[in-house]
């Protein structure tokens, strides 16, 4: 087993633990980021395939309600580090930003890479060291970090640590939530991880699943007791996702660990009143099946038009026979019977993590002095859009000052 000493350490190289180390070398500190993976910001590459969504252009106060039950331990932090800091920020890095029609924010060049090449060049430039490959595995007796490395144990000892570790999802890129036992057993309260912006199982027939996997379900309603959202769902082999049900994965899922089972109401023309649904229905069928009065009548796509019927064939019902006031009102309220959560290695982000209470102002675990955390192992959740890596971001910078303001403090206090 080998010693060695490091000013500060910042385990995982994520967005939280690259922003931490940034702030702690641009306050002059020696500073090492450590991974177990081979090298930085795995997931974040992964979440910018699509378009990296840095965050997002609505209102500030809107944009902090995003994050629900966390939002007054979150708000200090993104108030800190707010959306137009960080566009600020990635400019400055030569990947300028623009707003899409969502309001979401994007870099200009809608690519992870070169943001983060730019990132990693910066921290080079300003002596931040790396170390992968290297799986932090807890303390020793004396207070050493212990790390798994490719050259055996290392006991590493530094002044102040941030930890920056992700929650449980994605694990093969990094976030394994493997963390989580060695907290608790330094008495750290830790809300058990769940999936979050996931996907859930729906019990599909073999023909609908067929028929109609990877279809998108375009502009559609979608209500689970007194929350509704607009947007787009993906019909899956094993169930249901997409962005609106993103949307509505805390809900859905509180659901179902509660009750085994939930309903998700899914409204496939939400933009026509029912009445003037029921009058488009009134007109004659003529020879035509059910399935083209419906797709003429009431545009609806073959996706929709299966999910009717995928609904009739289960409960015993004919839509054919339905007067057009009850199919009006079945067209705009489909149920779906949600049996289970996607598997929260698949989800997007994960919710549960370091319990806020455990946490001071700063970010600093108070029954570990000198320890503190960010990103996605505290205890939040947020919608995709943009919210995501901004806490994140935020949370890194809140950390890293936090940890520059206590070692000010013990050397004015002479420690």
């Amino acid at each position: 087993m080998s010693a060695t000493s490091d000013d500060l350490v910042v385990i995982g190289a994520g967005p939280a633990g690259l922003m931490a180390a940034e702030v702690l070398a641009q306050g002059g500190a020696n500073v090492t980021v450590y991974d177990a993976m081979p090298s930085a910001g795995r997931k974040f590459l992964m979440a910018g395939r699509g378009g990296l969504n840095l965050t997002h252009s609505e209102p500030l106060r809107g944009f902090l309600a995003r994050y629900r039950e966390a939002m007054p331990h979150l708000k200090a932090a993104v108030e800190a580090f707010s959306p137009s800091a960080l566009r600020d920020w990635s400019e400055a890095l030569g990947q300028p930003t623009f707003v899409g029609t969502s309001g979401r924010v994007f870099p200009k060049a809608f690519k992870a890479s070169p943001l983060l090449r730019a990132w990693l060049r910066r921290l080079d430039g300003a002596g931040v060291r790396f170390a992968f490959r290297h799986r932090w595995v807890g303390w020793d007796d004396s207070g050493g970090l212990l790390f798994e490395a490719p050259e055996g144990r290392r006991v590493v000892n530094a002044s102040a640590t941030v930890l920056a570790l992700g929650g449980a999802s994605w694990p093969r890129l990094g976030s394994d939530g493997a963390w989580t036992d060695i907290l608790v057993a330094k008495g750290i309260a830790v809300v058990p991880m769940r999936p979050a912006n996931s996907g859930f199982t729906v019990a599909w027939s073999d023909i609908f699943r067929d028929r109609f996997e990877g279809q998108p379900l375009k502009g559609v309603g979608l209500t689970i007791g007194a929350h509704t959202v607009r947007g787009e769902a993906i019909v899956t082999r094993t169930g249901i996702e997409g962005g609106a049900i993103y949307a509505l994965s805390a809900e859905l899922r509180e659901a179902v660990l509660a009750q085994g089972t939930a309903t998700l109401s899914v409204a496939l023309r939400p933009d026509i009143a029912a009445d003037e649904l029921a009058a488009r229905l009134s007109a004659s069928k003529g020879k035509q099946s059910i399935s083209n009065f419906l797709r003429k009548a009431a545009q609806l796509s073959p996706v929709g038009i299966g999910l009717l019927q995928e609904l009739a064939a289960a409960s015993g019902r004919s839509l054919a026979s339905l007067p057009p006031a009850d199919l009006a009102d079945l067209i705009n309220a489909v149920p779906i019977r949600i049996t289970g959560v996607a598997p929260i290695a698949r989800a997007i982000s994960s919710a549960g993590g370091i319990a806020f209470d455990e946490l001071d102002d700063h970010f600093m675990l108070r029954r570990l002095p000198g320890v503190f955390a960010a990103g996605e192992m505290l205890d939040w959740e947020a919608p995709t859009g943009g919210y995501l890596l901004q806490a994140s971001f935020a949370t890194g910078f809140a950390a890293g000052r936090g940890v520059l303001r206590w070692l000010e403090k013990r050397i004015a206090n002479g420690e």
